[in-house]
């Protein structure tokens, strides 16, 4: 009789398959969805809240969420039988938690998909948002614990916090990546990078969560195809919506690696603090237009398109390689101070701005 014995990792060329199997669905989903927006003529057309001069089609990130959910679901179903199973984490993923994320993302990007064809007010935006961060809330998900800021261990969240966390977590993401999609790839590219760096931290513990990730990535290789500067599609709210959700997600997952995430996506997390509170400061909504969003003020102070664009991937990147190194509680200390670096640095490119 044989025993088979199931390995606590997933290889690195089952990874690359993942990777190029969602990249390859993603950059063929993608192409469809630009034939289709502009035959519907689904596009984002220039006004004072955008950077193109002429119609750019959008909902392509439709594609993205489409191309996850297919490459998470066969990861899953196909999960036992790869002999990645493995774990009380891995049981949790297969059984509630991964069937929370891919139906949430195929919810998020239909509700987004309304939102590019319709132009939807911010009222009925933010009800589209509540209803996707309520799927986890439905499946019994949230966040049960926080790193412990003041040593090591986590601390226990009772029921009615963790699930106000876990809202806040779901809606802040969905606003911050909305918030710094302003410029060719930049919420693509950060998303990438925050995907790959989220996939080597579950990869040692989670493996499963790590595939996830990983389809994620390929996911939006595929889509930067087409988005990277000068784009001939964007992203849409049915991408950003879908995007945001499942990084979200991931850093639930598992090992639940949140303040980790919280630092990787220090760049629109903290972007989307300082133009709200700068927008309620000036006694306006917080989804009024103007270029007070720092991707806007890299761009006043002389960078090209493509510059402000790799200056905001190279701070995540940092980012993603001091989570790599940092523990739980680490990451929360190097969030703060990343809190004020980039309010320094938008102070300065504003009083550059003004003497220029």
């Amino acid at each position: 009789m044989t025993t088979v014995v199931q390995p606590s990792f997933i290889t690195p060329a089952l990874y690359l398959v993942i990777t190029v199997t969602s990249c390859i669905l993603a950059l063929v989903g993608t192409g469809i969805m630009r034939r289709i927006t502009i035959r519907y003529g689904i596009a984002d057309h220039p006004n004072e809240r955008r950077i193109n001069t002429v119609p750019v089609p959008r909902a392509g990130g439709f594609a993205v969420a489409i191309a996850f959910a297919i490459t998470a679901a066969t990861l899953m179903l196909l999960a036992p039988a790869l002999g990645i199973n493995t774990g009380a984490s891995a049981t949790r993923i297969l059984t509630v938690q991964g069937p929370a994320l891919v139906l949430g993302t195929l919810i998020a990007a239909i509700l987004g998909l309304i939102d590019d064809r319709y132009d939807l007010r911010a009222r009925w935006q933010l009800l589209t948002q509540i209803a996707v961060t309520l799927v986890p809330i439905a499946f019994g998900m949230r966040i049960l614990f926080v790193a412990n800021p003041l040593g090591e261990g986590v601390l226990l969240l009772p029921d009615a916090l963790g699930t106000a966390l876990t809202i806040f977590w779901l809606l802040g993401m969905q606003n911050s990546m909305n918030f710094i999609d302003g410029l060719d790839g930049l919420s693509g590219g950060i998303a990438l990078i925050a995907a790959v760096t989220l996939g080597l931290i579950a990869a040692p513990t989670t493996p499963l969560l790590a595939g996830l990730c990983f389809a994620l990535a390929g996911s939006l290789a595929g889509f930067l195809r087409f988005n990277f500067h000068p784009a001939s599609i964007y992203m849409g709210t049915s991408g950003i919506q879908a995007v945001a959700f499942i990084l979200a997600m991931l850093a639930m997952l598992g090992t639940a690696k949140v303040a980790a995430a919280l630092l990787i996506l220090g760049v629109p997390i903290i972007d989307a603090f300082f133009v709200i509170v700068g927008r309620i400061a000036a006694g306006r909504s917080p989804y009024s237009a103007d270029n007070t969003h720092i991707h806007r003020r890299l761009l006043a102070a002389g960078l090209s398109h493509r510059g402000a664009v790799f200056a905001l991937y190279g701070i995540t990147g940092l980012l993603g390689l001091a989570a790599l190194s940092l523990s739980e509680s680490s990451s929360l200390y190097a969030f703060a101070g990343l809190l004020v670096a980039l309010g320094a640095m938008v102070i300065w490119l504003s009083r550059r701005t003004l003497d220029s």
